[in-house]
């Protein structure tokens, strides 16, 4: 395998004669895609990313060589075919699909692929999109209260803000958000269609063009006025349109939400009701030209709409200015306040003094210059400075109007929106901060798995030694009794051969009980190997409880994994409860048989905790079709203490346990209901107080990838 990851190598010239122009467009979108993508027309592999050549370990040239689905284990390379064709037959939305696949180097993944038919040029094509679910793990409830806190610090965020995550969901819609748009969180979480906020049509919303990295090819599309990067977070874009379906003016931002090694898995937007600031600048506007149409006629009018702008602009609620020669002419007493300019000190100030840096300033007055010499009007955010060193985020509105002299005045609308920005930024720095809180606890829960395996492993050994003893006591004892047979009979047997007298022989005799011996030896014997195959039995289901050379996914038997977890267990469980067994016919389940051990190991120790003595657990199987997919049962039923509804509702969670200190960890119902969703199944639990317990564990007989 090539070890050179080019982003778009010279073999595209290799491609037909039809192609090179739409490639090369295609290589400018990907290029701006942070996830793993590749574009295909059926049979081979056109283009693909640096992040899916690294995801593969394959170089272009290498993927191009190949059949696109060459790169999935053998038994998927069908399924991913078809997923492939099937996308590019029909321009139907397709389903994800997960798929394992070998890299170059020759390490195996789990990816889940999305595509989307492309037509470039009147060629039909394929765009893919992975994502590596190799490192998921299951969080547990633990990291639920980090996502708790994540939720809330967005929903009581002022601004109307949602979040995205990398398959364009909602997973986050705080109450602002709610007000604006009249659409509650629990009508959109969970779901891709945050347009319907927004539109009466389906279309993408700022963060997907964010997200997907097309904001600026397909922005221009979808917003009346152009869009404008971010000039804060890297990625970021920011959009203002009017949006019929709310008949408001909406000012959005939308950023990336990028991983520590720079993958995009989600955006964030916020989204600010902008219609006053809006229709004040109307109303100034109209204002303006009334000004323009009187004034040639009606001199003494004008001193009224004078009058009339002086108290608009007095009490407007964002500063409003006026410039000439790069100085500031008229302007209100909002503006003094923005820029914390003393009563009187504005006029005249030259602009310059309202930026940070000599660039900064040429940079905004080039844009302004541009734009106003267009004839259109200038809308843009920008970092200001007032006098006081104060630093300033200011959303920036601009018209040039021409004046008596005919020359042109610059009218100016500022709004501070400073709180907005930090607190967007605030926002990103929490998430990724959150993230990383994340990742450490999946570390800790770790650690917790095997703490709770050791502890188990100390419970076995203890019930084992036991067992394990009573057969050995009577084979030492048996041993015993035949070593004083022996003993006798060779006695006899020497002095036999020594020729010694009838005489002497006689008590010999009588002292070997030669009659007794032929009847009690063979018994011993017998009991000797009915005891030692008990302890070979003993060792044979030790291991097959732990499954130590079968730690792969494996069709495994569960009546045998319950029978040898149950020996494992008999000494905890016989003094307090006889064991029923009503198994179905169940057929191999695709599982990693050891953990499954330990779940029943855990339902059945609990079942006899709560059983004070002269109880019985029930073990059952079965199995059931659920659509359209098989799926096996296993129940462990105990007409135990029971539990109360508020035990019920906690039982699963990490450190939560009934019994007394000392004698429970309170992680082996919560690391088995980490186990069992791990498998793709889940556990139902049903319980009475004073009435037993019932806990039933659903499987799917083809493993994992059958739930999904």
């Amino acid at each position: 395998m090539s070890a050179n990851v080019h982003p778009w190598p010279a073999q595209a010239a290799a491609l037909p004669p039809a192609m090179p122009a739409s490639l090369d467009r295609c290589a400018r979108v990907l290029e701006a895609v942070g996830a793993p993508t590749l574009l295909h027309a059926g049979d081979k592999t056109l283009l693909a990313n640096a992040a899916m050549q690294r995801l593969l370990g394959y170089s272009l040239a290498e993927l191009q060589a190949m059949p696109f689905e060459a790169w999935a284990e053998s038994d998927q390379q069908a399924a991913l075919r078809q997923y492939g064709l099937r996308a590019l037959e029909s321009s139907d939305e397709q389903p994800v699909l997960e798929v394992r696949v070998r890299s170059g180097s020759g390490a195996i993944r789990t990816l889940e692929l999305t595509v989307k038919r492309l037509s470039e040029d009147g060629i039909d094509m394929v765009l893919m999109t992975a994502q590596d679910l190799s490192d998921m793990q299951f969080v547990q409830q633990s990291l639920m209260d980090v996502s708790q806190m994540l939720h809330q610090i967005v929903d009581n965020d002022p601004v109307a803000t949602f979040v995205l995550d990398a398959n364009h969901r909602v997973t986050h819609w705080n109450r602002a958000c709610a007000s604006l748009t009249g659409l509650q969180a629990y009508q959109v979480l969970g779901g891709s269609e945050a347009w319907r906020a927004f539109y009466d049509e389906a279309r993408p919303v700022l963060g997907d063009l964010v997200m997907d990295g097309v904001a600026i090819t397909q922005g221009p599309d979808l917003y009346e006025h152009p869009l404008r990067p971010s000039a804060l977070t890297e990625g970021g874009w920011e959009a203002e349109a009017y949006v019929p379906k709310l008949q408001r003016w909406i000012q959005s931002s939308a950023s990336p939400l990028v991983d520590m090694e720079g993958r995009v898995f989600g955006a964030i937007q916020t989204v600010q009701d902008v219609t006053d600031r809006h229709e004040a600048v109307e109303a100034l506007r109209r204002h303006q030209q009334a000004l323009e149409e009187t004034v040639a006629s009606r001199t003494a009018e004008l001193l009224v709409s004078n009058h009339d702008l002086d108290a608009f602009m007095e009490n407007a609620p964002v500063g409003i200015a006026t410039s000439e020669g790069k100085r500031v002419g008229r302007h209100n007493l909002m503006f003094s306040r923005m820029f914390a300019i003393p009563e009187g000190g504005a006029t005249g100030l030259s602009t310059r003094e309202l930026f940070d840096s000599d660039e900064a300033y040429a940079s905004f007055v080039q844009l302004a210059r541009e734009t106003l010499a267009r004839g259109q009007s200038l809308s843009h955010e920008v970092q200001m400075r007032a006098l006081d060193g104060k630093a300033l985020w200011v959303q920036v509105i601009a018209y040039a109007i021409p004046d008596m002299n005919g020359g042109r005045k610059v009218w100016w609308i500022l709004q501070d929106r400073s709180d907005v920005m930090r607190t967007q930024r605030e926002l990103v720095e929490n998430y990724r901060a959150l993230k990383e809180t994340n990742e450490r606890l999946a570390e800790a829960q770790g650690q917790l798995l095997q703490s709770e395996k050791m502890a188990s492993i100390g419970q076995l050994a203890a019930g084992v030694a036991h067992e394990i003893n009573n057969p050995i006591g009577f084979v030492t004892s048996n041993l015993g009794s035949m070593k004083r047979y022996v003993e006798g009979l060779l006695a006899l047997l020497q002095a036999q051969e020594a020729g010694r007298p009838p005489e002497e022989l006689a008590p010999l005799r009588q002292a070997a009980d030669i009659d007794y011996v032929a009847e009690d030896l063979p018994q011993l014997i017998k009991e000797s190997e009915d005891g030692l195959a008990r302890v070979k039995k003993i060792v044979q289901d030790l291991k097959d409880f732990s499954r130590v050379d079968q730690s792969e996914w494996q069709d495994a038997d569960l009546h045998a994994g319950l029978d040898s977890t149950l020996n494992m267990v008999l000494n905890e469980v016989k003094y307090k409860a006889r064991i029923d067994k009503a198994y179905g016919a169940v057929p191999p389940v695709r599982c990693l048989a050891g953990q499954l051990n330990q779940v029943f190991m855990n339902l059945i120790v609990n079942a006899a905790h709560a059983i004070q003595r002269d109880g019985v657990i029930t073990l059952s199987t079965g199995t059931e079709q659920r659509e359209g997919a098989d799926w096996a049962w296993v129940e462990v039923r105990d007409n135990g203490c029971g539990m109360s509804p508020e035990v019920q509702r906690r039982i699963f969670e990490p450190f939560f346990t009934t019994k007394p200190v000392g004698q429970g960890t309170g992680l082996g119902l919560s690391l088995s209901f980490s186990i069992i969703k791990k498998h793709g199944g889940h556990i139902d639990l049903h319980s009475n107080p004073g009435d037993g317990t019932r806990f039933r564990v659903w499987l799917p007989v083809r493993g994992p990838e059958e739930a999904k």
